[in-house]
């Protein structure tokens, strides 16, 4: 697998060269910057004289399939600093890089040779044009030159390369799909949530059905950790200041952190000109371990009380740029559903294989595939030696953690170097129905918050004993996790998530009194039922619960009701046919139980 996909990085790194190729000899004055190979294609970032518009990207296609079509060497080669100078003289960009790559104490520069097009490159690349297989040209997009805003905005076009017509066409298709089901367009239409400029962006506002769902896997969460002996507690929004700086966060975490407000004072002082008598200065959380350390630190701790597992479902606020933000997945106030496990040495492998089982098990209960999960063991980097803990602690955390992986059966890969300063990590990626992964659920531990807070139990020979603190976070966050659902089931969930799970349709205004009498029953089953009053056709009314992607739908006309019955239509199955009201609550659990 890790060779296939070295292979397709350099078809598609080499793919980018084949595309800037085909700009210069279409666009000779243009200034070219960097073109690397990235998930699901590649892209190039360009400096045109004129405005590229998508129309454009056709023209580019066609001769980027010209270029290949002359069956062109790709042929690298090592020149001197002064040829390279040369022979990018009038591209800026490029020799920019190539004063960086002197500094860096290389000895020479790699270029690539692609016909008449030469590119400044380390590769790897194909040997032939004819080896590149079936390509498109994506998108245009803006990119600041090497990611800062205040250099100079070029024009990045994307592109996406697959070895076979076959695969390029299967891709175009998920992407199609994908379209469909982004959870930024059916959070509008299901009319779950909307980000309002006026509030803030990346600050979602919740409607009542994308409330109830919220709810409803709140509950759930809460049910489940209880039965999975958590404790339950809760931390404000903000912390003062020394408490930031005690957890290291003011220092190590400033850049994700919003900046400090003076709580020594009213609104009205500060707008009439005033200075605080007293200075106060409090903070955004951007996470909740420091308020659990402080609960835990409230009390004397003995090794008889260990494990502690506490839970909260807390929100945080992290400093994200305006252009990074996106839907639900990328915001600046989101809820975590956190919890802290502070145990002794011998406490910790147990501890880890009981999140473990519990992070698969919430997967399963929200309909993703287990085996399909991908987990990263993040390690620390042997070179590096600025870590909290000891090398002792390091050493038994990375082998328990991956002791763990191991006797679980998980499907992992070690990251060496990709370990946070305070402790190593399991990182769990799952796959949607469209196969793209997500990151979800993070199990880590942590060496900086016990040594800066100084925690302690006494261990049954009386003496005081630094604790093993771990984080664990199962969605990741609510808002990203709902994301994930909606795109997951394309906005169609399953009975037991569906925000309302039973549409009432009644024909005319004159069966009030018998459907009121079915939603009580429904609704003393708790089901969620809503009732369509509107003064539309019966025809409309299904259209409108249709697009809603209510589970099931029971139409009441006169006959029902002088039968006593419902007509009963599945978002799944279509027209079920006529049950009275018991049936069909029968008719849900056993559908519910089969599905266990």
């Amino acid at each position: 697998m890790k060779q296939e996909k070295a292979s397709l990085d350099s078809m598609r790194h080499s793919t980018s060269h084949l595309m800037a190729a085909a700009v210069l000899k279409l666009y000779p004055d243009t200034k070219f910057a960097i073109g690397p190979s990235i998930e699901d294609g590649f892209y190039y970032d360009f400096e045109f004289s004129k405005p590229l518009v998508e129309e454009d990207l056709k023209k580019i296609e066609k001769e980027m399939i010209d270029i290949k079509n002359k069956k062109h060497a790709i042929v690298g080669k090592q020149i001197s600093f002064d040829e390279a100078r040369k022979l990018f003289k009038d591209q800026p960009y490029k020799l920019e890089l190539i004063d960086g790559l002197e500094k860096d104490g290389e000895k020479e520069v790699s270029v690539y040779e692609l016909g008449n097009f030469i590119d400044l490159c380390k590769g790897p690349h194909l040997d032939n044009t004819e080896k590149i297989g079936a390509f498109k040209l994506m998108s245009l997009a803006g990119a600041y030159w090497r990611g800062d805003e205040k250099n100079k905005m070029l024009t990045r076009i994307y592109g996406t390369v697959f070895p076979t017509k076959e695969e390029l066409h299967k891709h175009l298709e998920l992407i199609e799909e994908a379209k469909k089901r982004d959870h930024r367009k059916l959070g509008r239409e299901l009319d779950l949530f909307h980000i309002d400029d006026q509030v803030g962006l990346g600050l979602p506002l919740w409607h009542p059905k994308g409330a109830m769902l919220w709810r409803v896997i709140e509950d759930f969460w809460y049910k489940e950790h209880l039965k999975n002996g958590y404790q339950l507690v809760r931390s404000p929004h903000i912390g003062n200041r020394r408490l930031w700086e005690t957890s290291g966060h003011w220092g190590f975490y400033n850049s994700s952190m919003y900046p400090p407000m003076e709580v020594g004072q009213s609104l009205e002082e500060r707008q009439e000109g005033k200075k605080a008598e007293v200075s106060e200065e409090y903070l955004l959380k951007p996470m909740n371990c420091p308020f659990h350390v402080q609960i835990y630190k409230n009390d004397l701790r003995s090794y008889r009380e260990l494990p502690m597992r506490w839970a909260e479902c807390g929100t945080v606020y992290r400093f994200e740029k305006k252009g990074e933000l996106s839907g639900l997945t990328r915001v600046r106030g989101f809820t975590q559903d956190d919890a802290h496990i502070v145990c002794a040495k011998e406490q910790v492998e147990e501890e880890l294989e009981k999140v473990v089982d519990f992070i698969l098990f919430i997967y399963k209960s929200f309909g993703f595939d287990i085996e399909s999960v991908k987990v990263y063991l993040s390690v620390r980097d042997p070179e590096i030696k600025k870590y909290a803990g000891t090398d002792e602690g390091w050493a038994l955390t990375e082998s328990v953690l991956e002791k763990v992986a191991k006797k679980k059966g998980l499907n992992y890969d070690k990251d060496i170097g990709g370990a946070v300063f305070y402790g190593p990590k399991l990182d769990f990626k799952i796959k949607d129905s469209l196969g793209r992964e997500w990151q979800c659920s993070t199990l880590q531990f942590d060496f900086n918050l016990p040594e800066r807070f100084d925690m302690t139990f006494k261990n049954a020979k009386g003496e005081d004993e630094r604790p093993y603190m771990l984080h664990r976070a199962l969605f990741g966050s609510y808002e990203r996790f709902i994301g994930l659902l909606i795109e997951h089931y394309a906005g169609a969930f399953p009975f037991w998530l569906a925000p309302v799970q039973i549409k009432v349709l009644p024909v005319n205004d004159k069966l009030s009194d018998y459907v009121n009498e079915v939603v009580a029953k429904l609704q003393a089953q708790e089901y969620r039922v809503e009732v369509d009053n509107k003064e539309e056709s019966l025809g409309k009314k299904i259209r409108n619960a249709e697009m809603e992607k209510v589970p099931y739908m029971l139409v009441i006309g006169d006959k029902e009701r002088d039968e006593g019955v419902v007509a009963v239509r599945s978002k799944k199955d279509g027209d079920i046919g006529s049950l009275d009201v018991e049936e069909f609550i029968v008719k849900i659990k056993k559908e519910i139980e089969e599905k266990k």
